[in-house]
């Protein structure tokens, strides 16, 4: 079975202090194919602020060490998490535009600003109504970020049911955004973009079901597979299982991606 791991994190994002070459030697023991280095550029900070700070030097000087060592034993590709493109749209052309980008994952990570830009994950879950107020926004944020072309595939689409279930006990479900989701999915497809299934370290997999089959009944077929690990330790975890998973919601393929080209590769 072929498996890449395209959603990992290394000590270019303010979340991570992991050497790129920890994340490969993680990889390659975890019998990984090839590996995809997403590092943050999130155009909010945290409280809502804008945010354009990022610079390529750093990932740049990482994807330099990690190839130099893993030459002819793993392809590591040159990645981005994009979050919030949608709120200085020119800024995210720009930062795409480098020659040898290999792939971008769109993100919401943040509300829009005009409902005051906060990380998802600061947000108090506290009851149901909390959780649906959020999640309005979240689809209205992923409605703008779907019609831009700065990214490859949408990034973790279930994202906020991480802190409102995972962290902070409801059952919230996404039922109620189904038409709403299946809009997104025909732009993105529309567009030859993808989605990813991420797996959150390994903890989320099943969580994805429901999603994964309402994209292939719009005529979805490009998936990445990511972990979204920030440590060698959570490098591939979760992704065999993640891609059992798309083998029973009727996917044969993978997509993996060189210089923002997907390729479909037997699973």
């Amino acid at each position: 079975m072929f498996l890449a791991d395209y959603h990992t994190h290394s000590l270019c994002s303010p979340d991570s202090s992991a050497p790129l070459v920890q994340m490969a030697q993680a990889a390659l023991d975890a019998g990984m194919d090839e590996l995809c280095l997403t590092d943050h550029c999130d155009l909010l900070s945290a409280d809502g602020k804008l945010d354009l700070s990022f610079r390529w030097e750093g990932v740049e000087e990482q994807l330099a060490q990690a190839r130099a060592q893993f030459a002819g034993r793993l392809p590591i590709r040159m990645g981005l998490e994009l979050g919030e493109p949608w709120e200085a749209p020119q800024e995210a052309a720009r930062i795409v535009s480098h020659p040898e980008l290999d792939f971008v994952i769109g993100s919401v990570h943040n509300q829009g600003r005009a409902a005051g830009g906060v990380d998802f994950y600061y947000i108090d879950y506290r009851g149901e109504e909390a959780c649906y107020t959020a999640l309005d926004d979240y689809f209205s944020c992923m409605e703008a970020l779907a019609a831009l072309d700065c990214y490859d595939v949408l990034g973790h689409v279930i994202y906020p049911l991480r802190y409102m279930n995972g962290r902070d006990g409801n059952h919230v479900t996404l039922d109620r955004y189904t038409e709403r989701i299946r809009s997104i999915f025909r732009t993105v497809i529309a567009k030859g973009k993808g989605i990813e299934v991420n797996t959150c370290r390994g903890r989320s997999v099943e969580d994805w079901r429901s999603i994964l089959a309402l994209y292939r009944s719009c005529g979805g077929t490009l998936v990445t597979l990511g972990s979204d690990a920030h440590s060698p330790g959570d490098v591939a975890k979760g992704l065999p299982a993640a891609a059992r998973l798309l083998g029973e919601m009727g996917f044969d393929s993978i997509a993996v991606y060189e210089r923002r080209q997907p390729k479909l590769v037997k699973l």
